[in-house]
């Protein structure tokens, strides 16, 4: 696409674009003919009002077929907007026609982000689009501590909308708080059903398609290790987490009944809180399988088969209860040969967060069992300060060819919580930018139009938000290259699921700090310190940028001063724990502003161990 395209700062950038010439003034008075006022203004994020008397519309908008649900097909979801100086007196001077009334939404966010660009003198363009996957999903992880607020979630479903998202889920393990369970979600702040039922008629409004998510067979411990629930635990021992030893209940037996009884009474209560036809039901990683209860049946029949079985159950209390199940499926993929088993009306949620995810290899796995797919990647947001900008373009970019090879129905960006979920939204908002324009066109994928994600994803009207992130990030991609020997002692290649600084931070202060040579990492810190957020940010967004440069700094000084002979005297530890006590200060206050109370002291509490190891507290 030519520079002079990519400047209209479209988020997706659309498929084509023709210059027509003269710009074209609209009118103060905003207002669209052929489309539900209501509609356009929620589409466009600008306020339309119907023609009235001798006042004409300077939107037309001219609709195929009345259809309007978010999942509508590629072609159906096809539109063209023209905005040429009028022919006559009374004509409009944007045009729009349109294959849905979904399709005439994503001409309205269009067109609403070129207001935002240009205010009400636009240029002369025609442009023709329509998406490259039916479905462009995002998943957010509402269980890592984190739970929005309910303002906040509103705020992210109406900026998802107008980067032409339709599909969105909430991971859940214990934050929905079903009656009779508090003592699993009491002290999380968990969504409820109304606020779920408000959330699910604001996303309908606009056009966004909210299904349900609750995991129904591992990442349980939050039920497993409390005594109302222990029994139905797979394991309270010593198991491996693929090659990682674990200890403890993670997984629900699936060889025992009573473990489809729980499912069935939570899914009682949470899916008629929603619309949707669709329900994701999770069962990924359930590595501790075969190391409790189920021992004896796994020895028998095999783990494929004794965990298809569960999954197949799980699934059967969905369809009766009149939902399709989605489940991730890392297990079933490791083993090929039972995707068969698995029934033809579930769809396959193939995950995987590193340049290097096997894409294309899953959705031929899965086509050649019958199964719809959607491709998973990440937005690489989760255990950084600033996301890893480009191992996060590579997945997207391997995600998307593959998608676009193999005939994925839909793609589904992850942004997810681990160890606390502190990364600040602005740096998850532009993982799904990136995504979200990626999924409708491909050409988006590897390299994303960052002023185009600070204007529309991150509200920066400074258009140098985005921008200063990514190279913010980047600031220790030298140590993630080589950085496996943090998840792993003894393995080589690069650091996968986290960034450098955010990994560092999490090792114990005196712990090995064999990873990245002092040099490497004087650098990094060197690099970090020379960066300034940009000058003409919004408030709230620069406060959190900063916040995210503080913690870096954070990491990165401590990084270092573990490395170096001499680096850990007291005076250099009283100063990082002055460096750190702000950090903590600054996550607890931002915090409260788009998340709620419950899990900030659990998310807070990895900072804390940092202050005691510093104060030689612990």
């Amino acid at each position: 696409m030519a520079d002079a395209d990519t400047d209209l700062l479209l988020l997706p950038q659309p498929r084509r674009v023709t210059r027509l010439g003269q710009s074209v003034m609209l009118p103060e008075r905003l207002s669209v003919d052929g489309l539900d006022p209501r509609v356009a203004s929620l589409a466009s994020g600008h306020a339309f009002a119907g023609p009235t008397g001798d006042v004409p519309s300077c939107v037309r908008v001219t609709v195929d077929t009345p259809a309007d649900a978010p999942r509508l097909s590629c072609g159906e979801q096809r539109y063209a907007i023209r905005v040429a100086p009028m022919e006559v007196p009374g004509n409009w001077p944007v045009r729009i026609t349109a294959a849905s009334v979904t399709a005439a939404r994503h001409a309205m966010a269009t067109l609403g982000q070129l207001l935002t660009r240009f205010g009400r003198t636009l240029p002369s363009i025609l442009i023709e689009d329509e998406p490259s996957l039916a479905t462009r999903g995002v998943m957010l992880d509402i269980s890592r501590s984190r739970v929005p607020t309910m303002q906040h979630m509103l705020d992210v479903a109406a900026t998802l909308a107008r980067l032409k998202i339709n599909h969105l889920q909430l991971y859940t393990e214990h934050t929905f708080a079903y009656s009779g369970h508090d003592d699993v979600w009491g002290g999380c702040s968990p969504m409820t059903s109304s606020e779920i039922g408000r959330l699910d008629e604001r996303c309908r409004e606009l056009g966004i398609e909210l299904s349900a998510n609750q995991n129904c067979f591992g990442h349980l411990h939050r039920w497993l290790k409390l005594p109302a629930y222990t029994h139905l635990a797979e394991t309270h021992g010593d198991w491996m987490f693929d090659t990682s030893p674990r200890s403890g209940p993670f997984s629900l037996c699936p060889t025992d009944p009573r473990s489809l009884e729980f499912i069935a009474g939570l899914l009682d209560e949470l899916l008629p809180c929603f619309h949707s036809g669709l329900v994701n039901i999770g069962c990924d990683e359930t590595y501790d399988i075969a190391y409790g209860r189920s021992k004896e049946a796994v020895e028998q029949h095999g783990r494929a088969a004794v965990y298809l079985q569960f999954v197949r159950a799980v699934a059967g209390l969905c369809k009766v209860r009149g939902k399709r199940a989605m489940f991730w499926a890392d297990i079933a993929l490791h083993q090929p040969e039972s995707l068969p088993a698995v029934p033809k009306d579930m769809l396959a949620l193939c995950w995987g967060y590193e340049p290097d995810a096997p894409f294309a290899q899953w959705l031929n796995q899965t086509r050649s069992a019958g199964l719809e797919a959607w491709v998973c990647p990440g937005t690489s947001s989760w255990r950084t300060f600033f996301g890893r900008p480009s191992e996060r373009s590579a997945n997207i970019a391997a995600a998307m060819s593959a998608a676009t090879e193999q005939g994925a129905s839909g793609l589904l960006a992850c942004d997810w919580g681990d160890e606390g979920h502190r990364q600040a939204w602005p740096i998850s908002a532009i993982g799904l930018g990136h995504a979200a324009g990626a999924a409708w066109n491909p050409h988006n994928a590897i390299r994303p139009n960052l002023r185009a994600i600070s204007l529309h994803a991150l509200k920066d009207p400074s258009l140098k938000a985005a921008e200063f992130c990514e190279q913010a990030g980047e600031a220790d991609v030298v140590v993630r290259r080589v950085g496996a020997g943090y998840a792993h002692s003894g393995k080589t290649g690069p650091l996968r699921n986290a960034s450098a600084t955010f990994a560092d931070l999490s090792h114990g202060l005196f712990s090995a700090a064999e990873v990245g040579a002092p040099s490497t990492w004087r650098t990094v810190a060197d690099t970090l310190s020379t960066l300034r957020v940009p000058v003409g940010l919004p408030a709230l967004l620069a406060d959190e940028l900063q916040h995210a440069l503080d913690g870096s700094r954070l990491a990165a000084a401590r990084a270092v001063a573990r490395r170096y002979k001499g680096g850990l005297s007291a005076e250099n530890r009283a100063q990082l724990a002055i460096l750190a006590d702000h950090v903590l200060n600054d996550h607890k206050r931002l915090w409260m502003i788009r998340s709620r109370p419950g899990g900030l002291d659990e998310s807070a509490a990895h900072y804390r161990r940092v202050i005691d190891e510093l104060r030689g507290h612990a």
